[in-house]
């Protein structure tokens, strides 16, 4: 078995630091379908506090929290608007169909970030022959688009025509607090235009599991019978909402460490033969990059076999790298020098 030395596979594979085990081990408890977990309700308030909402749900996991959204907006046969590298769109299972029965209209929008020019292009004119436009739905940082930031201007305007339009907004921050620390915008701030807008836990802040959904009290209250629907509900869910409650509390400004180190990466990355990367694109912890004269699935398997140094395969000349709690800086420069070493063979 391959021992993986530095994986920046994703920030998916953070583990709990030992501080937030004991925050776990100690975690007051109740039947959270009943409302009486005291550790799951006082998350859930924080989030939708955070987020400046009425209500929040905490959920097993942000697909979760992506498709509930859609199935509260949508009718048999609507459309949702949004980026064609948009997590609910390419890594979902095809959720918005088979949940929500809607289709997905995708954009191409540059680094994940589309425009309201765009949006209102995409926008169906009112016959019966085509889909309903129903939703936009932005994903804030973007996955595949390299970790970009929206900008604020950007999201304004995007959300404006929608509402002009009479569609639902919803934002996808599966990583909207690596937004909130590289831009030094609230959370508040980033989901005010949203009619739904979550977070997840389970990424960069370091939790092992769950993402909280917020709305309107109506809203979360209907999203309440989607989680029991789909099997997300849960009994002493307090032991995992704990580990959510120590990430908001311990490891939000920590997130600027990984910013850092994914830049270092990627400044190194891009002096190396063979590597195309713009440094200048890394906003959070998200490096993209194309590589010459090998495949990328080549160089990932030299990478990990050879090194213990892991990443992801996007396409056939397309990585990706991913930096969280788990990776020091002496990981990326471990990294850097396993690039090195590969290309240089």
């Amino acid at each position: 078995m391959i021992q993986i030395r530095v994986d920046l596979y994703s920030d998916t594979k953070t583990r709990p630091t030992p501080e937030m085990r004991r925050a776990i081990a100690v975690a007051d408890v109740g039947d959270e379908q009943d409302l009486e977990d005291p550790s799951v309700n006082r998350l859930q308030d924080m989030v939708a506090e955070l987020l400046g909402k009425e209500a929040a749900l905490f959920l097993p996991s942000g697909t979760m929290c992506n498709q509930i959204s859609f199935a509260l907006h949508c009718r048999a046969g609507d459309e949702i608007i949004a980026d064609r590298t948009a997590h609910p769109y390419t890594a979902e299972a095809g959720g918005p169909a088979a949940i929500a029965r809607a289709l997905v209209r995708p954009l191409h929008g540059e680094r994940g970030i589309f425009t309201a020019d765009q949006v209102r292009a995409a926008i169906r004119m009112d016959v019966v022959r085509t889909p309903t436009s129903r939703v936009v739905s932005v994903e804030d940082t973007t996955n595949f688009g390299g970790g970009a930031c929206w900008p604020m201007e950007r999201i304004r305007e995007v959300t404006e025509v929608a509402r002009e339009h009479g569609l639902a907004t919803h934002l996808d921050g599966a990583r909207l607090m690596n937004a909130v620390v590289a831009t030094g915008v609230s959370a508040r701030e980033h989901a005010m235009p949203f009619d739904t807008a979550w977070i997840d836990l389970s990424k960069g802040l370091g939790a092992p599991i769950g993402a909280v959904l917020a709305s309107s009290a109506e809203t979360i209250g209907e999203a309440w019978r989607w989680k029991q629907r789909l099997g997300g509900a849960m009994r002493q869910a307090g032991i995992v909402a704990a580990a959510g409650i120590y990430a908001l509390e311990h490891h939000v400004d920590r997130l600027a460490d990984d910013h850092v180190n994914a830049r270092l990466l990627a400044e190194g990355l891009a002096e190396l033969p063979g590597i195309v990367l713009d440094p200048a694109n890394v906003e959070t912890n998200i490096v993209v990059f194309n590589i010459e004269g090998l495949t990328a699935p080549e160089f990932a398997d030299r990478m990990l076999t050879g090194f213990g140094i892991r990443f992801t395969t996007l396409g056939p000349h397309t990585l990706r790298a991913v930096t969280h709690l788990d990776v020091a800086k002496d990981g990326i420069e471990e990294a850097l020098a396993a690039a090195v070493a590969v290309l240089g063979e």
